[in-house]
């Protein structure tokens, strides 16, 4: 008798407590319009079914499931999440007070990290690499922030420092003498190839996902020009194979024609800016399958805002060097056939306005779609992660944007705030 009631009881009590967990656990959205960027389509009346943060289904819309919570998107196109590869959220942000990096501690600079964190998510932005902060490792500390759920912010893959010459375009030059700044802002700078692989293998044991090798000077960095190599062949090689060894990849911040090439042949997985790369060098990227990215909007920006606020001169004029070449070259290697990828240099503008590129991307060139497809299953196939992100298909993280009206007729639709979801949450 006590056996069978002690049985009773127990099912009463498991089936009380499984049930609701059950319910809670699955979501059903019904999208209006669903971008399929896997497809290059676009499909009518989708519903997707999320268990968790995984999507389970995506199939035309039938009654909802038992007990899921229900997700009316039906008036909105609903895209991926979107990824942007080349940002710099773990700073303090460009001024025209150069002094403003070292001003800024470590501790404020990730407070102000977690700031732009929730800005680029709140844009749409559930995913961005991040490509370097004068304070090593500062972005280390943001990203396991955010996976950690102690701020909100888009998922994040990073660099942790540069990997640059003394007095390059990774260092903060122009405010005291180089070797007089703080240690945490020089882990990346080295004279030699067995310095990068030492350095390579310092950061990756500091916790970055990939290194970020300076091939050229910089436009924003005091003292260097964008068209001169910076880090050799042999640097970089010795920096990539460090990278490979630990199952990751390198991405060369690289304007000048001879520095994009020297770091094709290095091996690296993406060039960042590509701003005078010539013929050679985009037919060596679309033989190595090697992907652009190119910050076609921020020159805007820093022509007006820059102008305006006295950034200095050299910046300004090093940016008007490279500002309508780059775009041309982003032109042509479309037309090539060369991989892109969506990266803006956030941080040179205030984050948040990511999607301000999207425009510029189909003014110079792409259709709605492609520009779309290269913030999402390109820029996630750049990252090795196309099994875990990057589109709305069975087995995915549910990362998600909701947006009124039809951006693949109006693109510049991206730039108002979307609905977000993240990992199958709704961020407010």
């Amino acid at each position: 008798m006590f056996r069978r009631l002690f049985r009773a009881v127990f099912f009463i009590l498991f089936a009380g407590s499984t049930a609701p967990v059950i319910a809670q656990d699955l979501t059903y959205v019904l999208a209006g319009k669903l971008v399929d960027v896997e497809q290059g389509r676009v499909l009518e009346k989708q519903c997707i079914l999320i268990k968790s943060n995984i999507i389970q289904s995506v199939e035309p819309c039938t009654k909802a499931p038992k007990g899921a919570k229900r997700i009316d998107w039906s008036r909105y196109t609903v895209l991926p999440g979107l990824i942007d590869l080349h940002t710099h959220l773990a700073d303090a942000g460009q001024s025209a007070d150069l002094a403003l990096p070292i001003k800024t501690s470590p501790a404020a600079t990730a407070l102000i990290g977690a700031k732009n964190a929730r800005d680029t998510l709140r844009a749409g932005f559930t995913t961005v690499r991040d490509v370097g902060t004068y304070r090593g490792l500062t972005d280390v500390a943001l990203r396991d922030a955010i996976a950690a759920g102690h701020v909100p912010g888009p998922r994040m893959f990073v660099a942790g420092a540069y990997l640059t010459h003394p007095g390059g375009g990774g260092e903060l030059n122009g405010v005291v003498p180089n070797d007089q700044l703080p240690p945490d802002m020089r882990l990346g700078v080295l004279s030699s190839a067995d310095e990068a692989k030492t350095k390579a293998e310092a950061l990756f044991a500091g916790g970055v996902d990939f290194l970020k090798l300076m091939g050229t000077g910089a436009v924003l960095a005091i003292g260097t020009e964008p068209g001169e190599p910076e880090l050799t062949y042999d640097e970089m090689r010795a920096a990539v194979e460090v990278a490979r060894s630990r199952g990751s990849f390198a991405t060369a911040h690289a304007h000048g024609a001879q520095g994009i090439k020297n770091a094709i042949r290095a091996g690296v997985r993406s060039i960042e800016h590509a701003s005078l790369i010539d013929d050679e060098g985009l037919a060596m990227a679309k033989a190595a399958g090697v992907w652009l990215v190119m910050d076609i909007y921020t020159g805007d920006y820093i022509d007006d805002i820059g102008s305006k606020e006295g950034w200095p001169e050299e910046y300004l004029r090093k940016n008007r060097e490279t500002t309508e070449v780059q775009r041309q070259g982003f032109a042509k290697a479309l037309k090539l056939g060369v991989k892109i990828a969506y990266g803006t240099d956030s941080g040179v503008y205030p984050h948040g306005i990511n999607a301000r590129q999207f425009g510029y991307m189909v003014r110079y060139g792409m259709t709605p779609m492609q520009a779309i497809q290269s913030a999402t299953i390109e820029a996630a196939r750049l990252l090795q992660r196309e099994s875990q992100f990057g589109a709305i298909a069975k087995g995915l993280l549910a990362d998600m944007i909701a947006v009124e009206g039809n951006p693949l007729a109006d693109i510049w639709l991206l730039e108002k705030r979307p609905i977000v979801m993240k990992e199958g949450v709704l961020i407010d």
